[in-house]
């Protein structure tokens, strides 16, 4: 048994984290199971307070993170929120939002590498700002019902949570096939990519979870971890890192398409449904993140990235499009990836007068 349950927020209907102790093993539970878990400000900011609480706590040797339900640990950010945010005001809640929940992303890569293991349990859907909270810690584990991705592309937005950062780092074309077409992968998949570290069968979890009570992370999930379902991503590494090493958005797609492979077709026709102009700040995010030396440096440049998508109509007509009306048939503006030029991907680079992430 744990300790009794603390939480977010004051009403029992809007404990949206839990937190409780179980043995030397801090717990952080995101409780939003009919929304898949997706993050909000008061999510972020709970737990930064359990890693405060914490972090100099020597009862507290590891803190592990899941998410409530069966669905999975997160799906992402409150984009709905973010899209009302802007329609309502122009954004200025999305940056706060952005501000706080992208220092959460290096605090925790921090966390596990200077504090104490940062154990994120990736069972089931984890999606955007659920990348964020768990493929920086020190242990990330996924099972079988894992599907891990970056889907900004498909709401007109950019991989940001230091997302471009870890895509940037993953062997050969595998990250840029994965931000540009936004396409889950499973555990195999993960691992290969370096979003995950071990693979542990989801009806092992529960163990996994009293052994985390009373042994090293490190060794509870080594004794616990086993062999993969085999993966996709490894045969497909010849067309793959020979069609995305191209240098823009429209060669990409051109050798795609020229490539005989079927696979490479079908990557093809799904970047086409992306928006143009998230594509292409994508791509050049991507290769400026591989040239910088930090995850801070690259969350700098997503907090940039990110502020300025909100001056363009696609976030805003992205997320309408798949998750408030529905009908899957976003109209991007531009249209085109002709129409999408320099001045408009370097745009979202520019310097601001606002103040740094970090410093």
């Amino acid at each position: 048994m744990g300790e009794p349950s603390t939480a977010v927020g004051t009403d029992p209907a809007e404990e949206t984290v839990l937190l409780h102790r179980d043995g030397h093993v801090g717990r952080i539970v995101l409780n939003r199971p009919r929304a898949l878990n997706a993050l909000d400000l008061g999510m972020v900011r709970g737990i930064d307070r359990a890693l405060d609480a914490w972090e100099h706590d020597p009862a507290v040797r590891a803190v592990v993170i899941s998410g409530a339900g069966e669905r999975g640990l997160c799906a992402g950010g409150d984009v709905r929120a973010i899209r009302a945010d802007v329609l309502a005001g122009g954004g200025a809640a999305s940056r706060t939002f952005w501000r706080e929940e992208y220092r959460l992303n290096a605090r925790i890569a921090r966390f596990g590498r200077e504090a104490k293991p940062y154990v994120a349990l990736m069972d089931g859907i984890v999606m955007g700002g659920g990348v964020g909270i768990s493929a920086h810690g020190s242990v990330r584990v996924v099972t079988e019902r894992s599907a891990v991705a970056m889907p900004e592309t498909t709401i007109g937005f950019v991989p940001d949570v230091g997302g471009t950062y870890l895509l940037s780092r993953a062997p050969g074309e595998l990250g840029t096939h994965l931000a540009l077409t936004a396409a889950p992968v499973g555990a195999a998949d993960a691992i290969l990519c370096g979003l995950a570290d071990a693979f542990v069968p989801a009806e092992d979890l529960p163990g996994l979870a009293a052994a985390l009570a009373a042994t090293e992370a490190a060794e509870a999930v080594r004794d616990r971890s086993a062999t993969a379902p085999e993966g996709r991503l490894a045969e497909q590494r010849e067309w793959i890192d020979g069609c995305y090493a191209a240098d823009t958005v429209e060669e990409i797609v051109e050798r795609l398409l020229a490539s005989g492979v079927q696979e490479a077709k079908e990557a093809a026709e799904t970047i086409a449904g992306k928006s143009p102009t998230s594509l292409k700040v994508t791509l050049a995010a991507l290769r400026r993140a591989r040239e910088l030396p930090t995850l801070a440096a690259v969350l700098e440049q997503e907090f940039r990235v990110s502020c300025a998508m909100l001056a363009g109509p696609d976030l805003v007509e992205g997320v309408r499009a798949q998750v408030v009306d529905k009908d899957r048939t976003p109209r991007w503006s531009p249209s085109a990836l002709a129409e999408v030029g320099a001045a408009e991907v370097e745009r979202h680079f520019a310097p601001t007068d606002r103040r740094p992430l970090f410093g």
